[in-house]
């Protein structure tokens, strides 16, 4: 059984694997993150390796006593990866990136694959048949969109997110939803409808925390998947294992 631990900003993302096939997940606050692993190393005797990525902060202690309780391997860019990397800046390349483009190696072998990760921020990220990972693109999420417009402006309210009714608001409220939600999707559809003019078998992966939000409003055939880069994370352990 493998161990996956996704350290973000304010959440930690726990995951066990067995084979490919995810037996437990959870979600918790960063400062329970060692007495959650304490409980798992209880809990299932034959966890024994476990990958870690962190795109939030997790101080040198904490990795420490993680160390103790699993055969632990840190995600970066100096590890052995399933994919030919031609990023120019590797070492600013996000972990999380690196983990969606490994989920498509696992999954879509040899195949054009655009992953378009909606969370904080999205991210587009593309490895082509030739399992070559050429890069993407970056941009704000919708809550980043939300806030921004609140926090940059005098008057503006802060927003959750809410389809709006339609294109034309006839209110501050529904004229915000318009504009953030009507100008997400649009990109989306936009950035998929250039890779397929140069890419015409292109496969389009969804992921991220608004990922079923915009499925079901993108224009695009797409694969929605919301474990895409925990099954990136377990394959790069399973790869490493295997040296």
């Amino acid at each position: 059984m493998n161990l996956i631990i996704d350290v973000g900003n304010t959440l930690v993302k726990l995951a066990i694997f067995e084979n490919d096939e995810i037996i437990i997940k959870k979600t918790i606050v960063n400062e329970s993150i060692l007495d959650a692993l304490k409980a798992i190393k209880n809990d299932f005797k034959a966890v024994n390796h476990a990958i870690l990525s962190t795109v939030g902060k997790l101080d040198t202690e904490t990795i420490k006593v993680i160390k103790t309780l699993f055969d632990l391997l840190i995600l970066s860019s100096e590890i052995k990866l399933p994919f030919i990397s031609l990023y120019e800046t590797p070492k600013t390349l996000g972990v999380d990136r690196i983990a969606l483009v490994c989920a498509s190696v696992k999954q879509f072998k040899n195949t054009n694959v655009l992953i378009i990760d909606a969370g904080t921020c999205i991210t587009y990220d593309f490895i082509n048949t030739n399992n070559e990972y050429l890069g993407g693109a970056i941009s704000p999420g919708l809550g980043v969109r939300y806030k921004s417009l609140n926090t940059l402006t005098a008057n503006l309210p802060l927003l959750d997110v809410e389809m709006p009714e339609g294109i034309i608001g006839k209110s501050t409220s529904a004229s915000i939803h318009s504009g953030v939600v009507y100008g997400v999707l649009k990109e989306i559809d936009g950035v998929i409808e250039e890779y397929k003019q140069k890419y015409s078998d292109l496969t389009v992966i969804l992921t991220g925390g608004d990922s079923n939000f915009l499925s079901k409003q993108l224009k695009s055939s797409i694969f929605a998947t919301p474990n895409f880069l925990l099954v990136g994370l377990n394959y790069i352990l399973q790869f490493n294992s295997n040296e």
